[in-house]
């Protein structure tokens, strides 16, 4: 008698629970339908669900307030080593993580000596105290508390100031001597900062609220990338979805896509660069982006005068990273090479418009190196043809000449010889802003 009561309960049990399942998933199945029936029961049930990923949320606060990782696989290398003396009247914009300080600044490097001519280092913390919009950025102590923001990709103007962002944060600028100028907070911004032919910058953003075509899916946490371009007072002159962009010229078709994949993939694009064309020529038009969208593994060249995608290039690069135009027909890509199979190498590759053929450069160098970085990372081609590439992921930038021959490599160690990322550096060729730069610091009265 026991024993069949004991397997009546059992069944019992087993009967409620699969009960309780259905009408568990029903409330659910409602409230990403976007019906808000019995919502008493569907809060309670999404408070449920959502513990796991708040617990994570919590353990997470604890680990982002702690420093970035210090990096191994250069430990044994030196800080700086040159190879081949050369003279190079350029400046490096080195954006990169101090561990001895615990912080991040941007190093202006004379690349004709290697020495550092002038530091940006800016009050963080009195930054984000003027933030307001706290809805749209209520991590920004926690990300990119002062020891954990990274300047990314900054951009140098002519009068010594300097726009930048940390990860998926604010824009700001500061001036030559380090104080705040302004903050933009009504946009996410991420990745590259650009300037195009009317001294405007394009710059990767996140879309809060969604656009049009994703608002319509109650899903959480996506990230829909756009394009925005602001001025140089930080007013936002233009911004486009980038999801809006592919779907209106018929590369992304939104109708065969239901919420359930959207919400597995929330970032199925991940841009992570525009490249502005300066002029025209055959195969672009002054004014033509190109675009890097990481996760679909493609370069798109984009017009934002009539919202037409040019051309949408995939070749032998999975999940690249920056895209640079180095002549009237041609384009460099950093390709991070995430290929699930020959993947050991990032590579640097060129694209020619007129022959609708790729090539890879200094390609045996990058192997002998060991250099790789699974995301991340640039290259960039100066007027004489010599290479500089960054492994951000390791803290290390190689130059090589013209002639394939290690010039120098950089590997970002403090005092105490802790290896700490950088974070897209770039290269000033021009010979008129590098008098300009440095008759600042000769006249320099910074007080910090």
């Amino acid at each position: 008698m026991l024993k069949k009561l004991t397997i009546y309960r059992v069944f019992l049990g087993i009967g409620l629970l699969i009960i309780y399942s259905i009408l568990f998933g029903q409330l659910l199945r409602k409230y990403y339908l976007g019906k808000n029936e019995f919502q008493l029961l569907q809060n309670i049930a999404i408070f449920i669900v959502e513990i796991p990923s708040n617990t994570k949320q919590v353990l997470n606060y604890f680990k982002n307030r702690s420093s970035p990782p210090k990096l191994k696989k250069h430990k044994d290398k030196e800080s700086f080593k040159q190879f081949i003396p050369y003279k190079r009247n350029a400046l490096l914009v080195l954006p990169r993580y101090d561990h001895g300080i615990s912080r991040s600044v941007v190093d202006i490097v004379d690349l004709n000596n290697f020495k550092v001519i002038h530091t940006y280092k800016h009050d963080i913390a009195k930054m984000h105290a003027q933030v307001k919009n706290t809805k749209k950025f209520n991590r920004i102590n926690i990300d990119d508390s002062p020891n954990r923001f990274e300047y990314r990709h900054p951009l140098i103007l002519n009068d010594g100031s300097l726009i930048s962002d940390s990860e998926n944060s604010i824009e700001f600028k500061i001036d030559f001597c380090s104080n705040l100028e302004w903050i933009n907070e009504e946009e996410i911004f991420h990745h590259s900062k650009m300037l195009d032919h009317e001294g405007n910058l394009w710059i990767p953003g996140h879309m809060k609220p969604y656009s049009k075509y994703i608002k319509q899916y109650p899903i959480q946490n996506f990230n829909e990338d756009s394009i925005i371009k602001i001025n140089t007072n930080g007013e936002i002159l233009y911004i486009k979805s980038l999801m809006e962009i592919l779907i209106e010229n018929k590369i992304f078709d939104i109708n065969n896509v239901d919420s359930d994949i959207l919400q597995k993939n929330k970032d199925p694009v991940h841009l992570n660069d525009i490249e502005p064309a300066l002029s025209d020529t055959q195969f672009w038009k002054k004014g033509d982006l190109f675009l890097s969208a990481k996760h679909l593994s493609a370069i798109i060249h984009y017009r934002p005068s009539n919202n037409k995608v040019i051309n949408y290039i995939k070749g032998p690069f999975s999940q690249q990273h920056d895209v640079d135009i180095i002549s009237d027909k041609e384009i460099s890509i950093f390709n991070n090479n995430n290929f699930i199979v020959d993947n050991e190498f990032s590579e640097v590759i060129v694209y020619n418009f007129e022959t609708k053929e790729f090539r890879k450069i200094f390609n045996n160098q990058l192997k002998n190196e060991n250099f790789k970085t699974k995301s991340q990372g640039l290259s960039h081609i100066f007027n004489d043809g010599a290479l500089m590439v960054e492994e951000q992921n390791h803290g290390r930038i190689i130059l090589f000449n013209n002639q394939g021959q290690k010039e120098w490599e950089y590997v970002n160690k403090d005092t105490n010889g802790n290896i700490g990322f950088v974070s897209w550096s770039r290269v000033i060729e021009d010979q008129l802003f590098i008098e300009k730069f440095k008759l600042l610091i000769k006249n320099n009265k910074c007080v910090n």
